[in-house]
């Protein structure tokens, strides 16, 4: 196979893959009651302190509609607070809860552990390289967001 195959080859099974591996490793039997979403969701609120509703929304490129039923599943299972901010009652912030933040933890170990998989045999030089392909990647994927 030449490297054009073997790059279609294995973007395209990684990207049929990746979600259902990706539950396979992070929903154990501690968290089978969340989604792969859910975890996206919560590491987007972060460890660190309270966001609000909306910045969370762009960060996940979704409406706030469709972030405040994922909050409701996500504050009636224990993962988030939600509360409205003292300065302007319209603003509702979200942080997560001990098990959010646990939730969260084992949702970085994962991906920690992709990197570590992706870099281990690479030298400075080729680490160099494939960030640049992979940014690469992405701006061909942000340019078909944008039409």
């Amino acid at each position: 196979m030449n490297h054009f195959e073997v790059f279609h080859d294995v973007l395209v099974k990684l990207f049929q893959e990746i979600m259902d591996i990706e539950e396979k490793a992070l929903i154990t039997s501690e968290f089978q009651d969340i989604s792969v979403n859910d975890m996206h969701i919560m590491e987007a609120i972060g460890d660190e302190g309270s966001k609000n509703m909306s910045s969370v929304a762009k960060l996940l490129s979704v409406t706030v509609g469709t972030l405040t039923i994922a909050m409701n599943n996500l504050v009636k299972k224990g993962y988030v607070h939600r509360i409205r901010s003292e300065e302007d009652r319209r603003v509702v912030l979200i942080s997560l809860t001990e098990k959010g933040k646990a939730a969260n933890r084992h949702h970085r170990k994962f991906h920690e552990g992709m990197i570590q998989a992706l870099v281990k045999d690479l030298n400075e030089q080729e680490q160099e390289i494939l960030v640049k392909s992979l940014l690469n990647l992405r701006e061909f994927f942000y340019s078909y967001q944008k039409k």
